[in-house]
């Protein structure tokens, strides 16, 4: 059940429900809110929030519901595609319900466009080339449950990534329609997301990427997830999809692209949000804001998604091992496998991505020599030759970018 929880309709000047919209709550409850008229100011009851879990699998892991972030526990990531129902959500605010597909729009602004120009969401899927890409978004925290010490945000293990196959247009075809000055450095994105004080005065998110990123050929304005229009959690009807870097610049619920002639100063592109030091820090210390860069790329990562950990081996039996491997803007060039704690290492076999940004598929098969308790661990290296670390990387006062081995537990009786 699901209703504006946004709509000022709902409220009077100060911010109370109406008692119209008390008495249509009550009629489709079936019953009366006990204590109605104690409702703090531009609340709506829990039942009648939309429940974006009511399409997600039912074993995903909620770290937050205010904002929503859920994550994909990694037994579940084992698609070479992830569904939608299985695919982790990474919400600032709170997700827009009053969604009218035939009149949503696309505003290209800012200093460095020639000329401002809206487009219709069916006109920018009639006039502009489609394509379809499989594509890694990964939230910036996924990882930062293994940061000690311990820093602040949603307690992400693994679990936020995922790798659907997007159907959109290009932003660089849409700017070019539109026209660059000499002058554009960076684009920023506008969603109709809410903050979760609903005052519709408080901007959530709005972040961007460099010129350069925005112009790459698998950055796409993208209406379609897997074949499918994108479920509202992840962004319908429009979003920008952005592979590789920070799933914070892939925009979701889009009307605006704004070209800058300077780096994007919106919501979580100042202060320290999604950045890290541009020098090691100790463990526990925060720099000053001036010492901090804004993340880009991220960091090669692999995940074991078959079997899940705990697993139970008879005694000479071959453990079948597979998963995936991803490193940003970069591909992966390998991935090995450790049954000895990094003292050793096994090559696994990694196929090719579908297309650049995707993620790998790596499998791998393991002989344990005797009974007992093991660790597997998956360690990726990006075409640079840059590897995972086995420990906790450089720590970060935000938690970003933890790309540890990933391990799982097994035991042979």
């Amino acid at each position: 059940m699901a209703l504006l929880n946004s709509s000022d309709n709902l409220f009077n000047r100060r911010g109370f429900l109406k008692q119209s919209s008390l008495a249509t709550f009550a009629t489709l409850l079936g019953t009366d809110i006990v204590f109605a008229d104690r409702l703090p100011k531009h609340y709506v009851p829990l039942v009648f929030e939309t429940d974006p879990m009511a399409t997600k699998h039912k074993d995903l892991v909620v770290l937050n519901n205010k904002p929503w972030n859920v994550e994909t526990p990694a037994h579940l990531l084992d698609d070479d595609v992830t569904p939608a129902d299985k695919f982790f959500i990474r919400n600032n605010g709170l997700a827009p319900e009053k969604i009218d597909v035939a009149s949503w729009t696309l505003t290209i602004n800012g200093e460095s466009v020639k000329q401002v120009k809206t487009y219709k969401l069916e006109e920018l899927k009639k006039r502009f080339k489609h394509y379809t890409y499989q594509l890694v978004l990964e939230c910036g925290g996924n990882g930062r449950a293994g940061y000690f010490p311990k820093t602040s945000g949603n307690q992400w293990t693994d679990g936020g990534v995922g790798c659907a196959e997007w159907t959109g247009v290009r932003l660089k075809d849409i700017l070019n329609d539109v026209g660059l000055k000499d002058d554009a450095v960076y684009i920023g994105y506008y969603g109709k997301d809410l903050h979760i004080s609903l005052d519709p005065k408080k901007e959530v998110i709005s972040r961007g990427v460099p010129m350069r990123k925005a112009l790459e050929d698998e950055t796409l304005i993208a209406w379609a997830m897997n074949g499918h229009d994108i479920p509202l959690v992840n962004g319908a009807p429009l979003r920008l999809v952005v592979g590789g870097w920070p799933a914070s610049t892939s925009g979701k619920w889009l009307h605006t692209i704004s070209v800058r002639n300077k780096v994007h100063d919106g919501a979580k592109m100042t202060g320290k949000s999604y950045k890290v030091p541009i020098n090691p820090v100790e463990p526990g210390v925060d720099p000053p804001e001036d010492q901090f860069k804004i993340i880009e790329s991220m960091p090669v990562k692999s995940l074991i998604t078959y079997p899940k950990t705990g697993a139970m081996l008879d005694k000479g039996q071959t453990l079948s091992l597979r998963g995936h491997a991803w490193a940003g803007d970069r591909s992966v060039r390998e991935v090995s496998i450790s049954k000895d704690f990094g003292a050793t290492w096994q090559k696994a076999d990694l196929k090719p991505p579908k297309n650049r940004l995707a993620w790998q598929r790596w499998t791998a098969e393991v002989k344990l020599p005797q009974p007992g308790y093991y660790e597997i661990w998956a360690r990726a290296t990006d075409s640079e030759g840059v590897s995972q670390p086995m420990v906790m990387p450089q720590w970060n006062p935000e938690g970003y970018c933890n790309n540890a081995c990933y391990r799982i537990a097994v035991k042979v009786g």
